[in-house]
């Protein structure tokens, strides 16, 4: 394998939270990082941070969810570098927020597609540009969907999830083949915003379901992980610390989805 030096990274939804710090972590070890976002500007100030450092990188701005935008960035990518060593599949939203009875089908559809189906596009149009070397996949997933489904009106985003770890350990298999490494991490409350692409109805109060945390909800640090906290596991994923690891979720939370 090339050193760290010469290697490249693809991070999806890099222009802020978890994918930003990702992009930042990977480059600051060497590695020339696309960051792909919908939101330009941001991305933008990301890839700056990264130059001011001695790092090197560069945008697109795609809608994941369709496939010839994803496929045209990966080729973008693989024509710039001529090798793509990790992908790191960031982007996604939380969605709507309500009951099951209430939500609208074009809300679950949206949900699903930015989450999962852009998983799968970027999965499947990077094997080809890892296949003579192999590489990392890494996946955004959740607690919720595999560890947790008290959060009650957030059925189109847990499913995503869940989705995404069965996809995961379904190409982890057939992938092996090729030095491939697939996995999952799976956060809990991190300070991102997120939240600015979640969109709560009336309808998930009828259903809600009271819980009581008596001294907190993160047991571990009694507050929500950081960013910089997930990129460090991104980054063990990414390199070779990780070589037999694959098929893996592993959940990054403090322990919150034990309670």
């Amino acid at each position: 394998m090339p050193n760290n030096q010469s290697k490249t990274a693809v991070v999806t939804g890099g222009g802020s939270g978890i994918g930003a710090a990702a992009a930042k972590r990977l480059a600051k070890e060497g590695y020339k990082v696309c960051i792909i976002d919908i939101k330009e500007d941001r991305a933008e100030q990301v890839k700056e941070e990264i130059s001011g450092a001695g790092g090197e990188a560069f945008v697109l701005n795609v809608d994941v969810s369709d496939p010839a935008r994803v496929s045209e960035a990966i080729g973008k990518v693989h024509e710039k570098w001529g090798s793509i060593n990790v992908l790191f599949a960031n982007a996604g939203i939380n969605g709507t927020v309500t009951s099951i009875e209430e939500m609208d089908p074009d809300e679950w559809d949206q949900t699903i597609t930015t989450n999962l189906k852009s998983t799968f596009l970027f999965v499947k149009y990077t094997i080809p540009h890892m296949k003579e070397n192999g590489g990392s996949m890494i996946i955004t997933s959740s607690i919720n969907g595999n560890r947790t489904f008290k959060n009650i009106g957030m059925s189109a985003y847990s499913t995503s999830k869940a989705g995404q770890t069965a996809f995961m350990k379904m190409a982890a298999l057939e992938l092996a083949r090729y030095k491939i490494r697939v996995n999952a991490i799976c956060p809990g409350a991190i300070d991102t915003n997120i939240d600015q692409n979640t969109f709560t109805e009336e309808g998930v109060e009828e259903v809600k379901i009271p819980i009581e945390y008596p001294e907190g909800n993160q047991p571990l640090e009694n507050k929500s992980g950081s960013s910089e906290q997930v990129a460090d596991l991104v980054y063990f994923l990414a390199s070779d610390q990780s070589s037999h690891i694959t098929g893996t979720k592993i959940y990054i939370d403090g322990a919150e989805s034990l309670l």
